[in-house]
């Protein structure tokens, strides 16, 4: 396992949920949600994250579908990491399958007696650190960094 701070992004239309890990990789913390509405400032704010954190390298959630296809929200992700890829070069960006991180996030919300009214505000969030803790795992177990490498595209 790689030492070295992760953040893990994950990517809806209206938020975006950031989450980090310590530099042993062992536990998920949530960073922030940041609005996504306005794409240029998401990217801002975004890139400042990275700054503060200077992870090792930046995760980015995939929805697939169960089947393992990608549809028109994978291409959007696709292009989104793009942008992050080319704002934050050379450190490195990964897009890892997120396939039912919010549905785990919200089970888990319920679970822990969060509101759905007042889980949305930290859902988002709560998405990314299961994305984040799903890819430490997984190279946890192969020795390989997860997913898949972003090339930055000029």
């Amino acid at each position: 396992m790689r030492r070295g701070r992760r953040l893990a992004i994950d990517v809806g239309d209206a938020r975006i949920g950031v989450a980090s890990c310590d530099p042993d990789g062992i536990l998920a913390t949530p960073v922030e949600t940041v609005p996504g509405r306005d794409v240029p400032a998401a990217h801002r704010r975004l890139r400042q994250i990275v700054t503060e954190y200077e992870p090792i390298e930046v995760l980015i959630g995939l929805p697939r579908s169960l089947n393992g296809g990608e549809g028109p929200a994978a291409a959007k992700v696709r292009a989104f990491a793009q942008e992050v890829a080319r704002g934050i070069a050379p450190l490195p960006v990964r897009l890892v399958d997120e396939r039912m991180s919010t549905v785990t996030a919200s089970q888990g919300l319920r679970a822990s007696g969060v509101k759905s009214k007042k889980g949305r505000s930290v859902i988002d969030q709560v998405a990314a650190i299961v994305i984040l803790q799903s890819a430490l795992e997984a190279e946890r177990v192969s020795g390989n960094p997860p997913g898949e490498s972003v090339e930055v595209v000029i």
